[in-house]
């Protein structure tokens, strides 16, 4: 099956010779929800608006659903939903009328059920005759969302959903995205929150300065780059590692209560015996041990870190 986003070297230059974009290549399968990562001025944000018709793009090509985003405009944005940053509302327009007329923009007929049932998904039905400049900005949050589904999008992207909302409101956004998913819309999310990312994306893409470092499935990615920590309570505290511990990574920690040693997961052996055995020849007596696997956000930092 063809993917429902294709980004073919795709660059973007500004007037004032930043480059933003360098050659990107992405795809995006339909009915997934896809992860871009990347530190503040990486270029999400020109990527989406370029992909949304906002920003012409200096180069290469981007299709949704086939049809070209500048040789056929219209079929294209007609595919995409846009959930921007910004909080960008008429203050004096009702949430129902605010929704509706997104909906008309696209040249749709009225759709009173449909819009009924968007705002009841969002936790908005009883704020539907409420003017937007009484919302919280939670609230304005979900109407932007509602903004962007009332046309029926195949595509949504959802830029910073969450940013400066309670977490309520970010529990009730993974639910939505879940749903839409199982409904067949494909969802790309950019987030600094990255438990969002590890708790709902397919795939995860990561951006730095302009270009795509990795794209890879999330499940993949965490057992390819991810590590376990081992961390022993011991009995009596160090005050230093033994002679006879240098150079096998040990970290001294919790004022010498704890010694933490860091494994690859991948590798083909983890040297557990072997530092076991060290220890109890070390006369060192552990009362308590635990792992802890990597995070996404541990991997993602690791990788900004490598290319920067």
């Amino acid at each position: 099956m063809p993917p429902i986003l294709s980004v073919q070297n795709l660059s973007k230059t500004y007037a004032s010779g930043l480059p933003a974009l360098s050659d990107i290549d992405l795809e995006i399968a339909r009915g997934e929800i896809f992860a871009l990562l990347g530190p503040n001025g990486a270029g999400k944000s020109t990527l989406i608006n370029i992909i949304c018709g906002i920003v012409t793009p200096s180069g290469g090509t981007v299709t949704v659903d086939g049809h070209d985003i500048q040789r056929d405009y219209r079929a294209a944005r007609a595919m995409i939903g846009l959930v921007p940053q910004e909080l960008t509302t008429d203050a004096f327009e009702t949430v129902h009328k605010t929704v509706s007329f997104s909906r008309g923009l696209f040249g749709l007929r009225r759709d009173p059920d449909r819009i009924e049932r968007i705002l009841r998904d969002l936790s908005l039905w009883e704020k539907r005759d409420s003017r937007m400049m009484q919302l919280s900005g939670g609230m304005k949050r979900r109407v932007l969302i509602a903004k962007a589904l009332s046309h029926e999008p195949k595509v949504l992207f959802l830029d910073e959903p969450t940013a400066g909302v309670d977490v309520e409101l970010r529990q009730d956004m993974w639910r939505l995205v879940r749903l839409l998913r199982e409904q067949g819309v494909t969802v790309i999310l950019t987030t600094h929150y990255i438990e969002e990312a590890e708790e709902m994306a397919d795939r995860v893409g990561v951006i730095r300065k302009g270009r795509i470092i990795l794209v890879e499935e999330k499940a993949e990615l965490m057992r390819k780059l991810g590590r376990k920590q081992l961390t022993l309570q011991l009995q009596e505290p160090l005050s230093a590692l033994p002679d006879a511990l240098a150079g096998r990574g040990l970290e001294l920690a919790g004022e010498g209560r704890e010694l933490i040693y860091t494994y690859d997961t991948k590798a083909e052996r983890t040297g557990i015996t072997r530092l076991l055995t060290d220890l109890a020849a070390a006369g060192i007596v552990f009362n308590d041990l635990q792992t802890r696997q990597s995070s996404l956000e541990d991997i993602f930092v690791g990788l900004v870190r490598e290319h920067a």
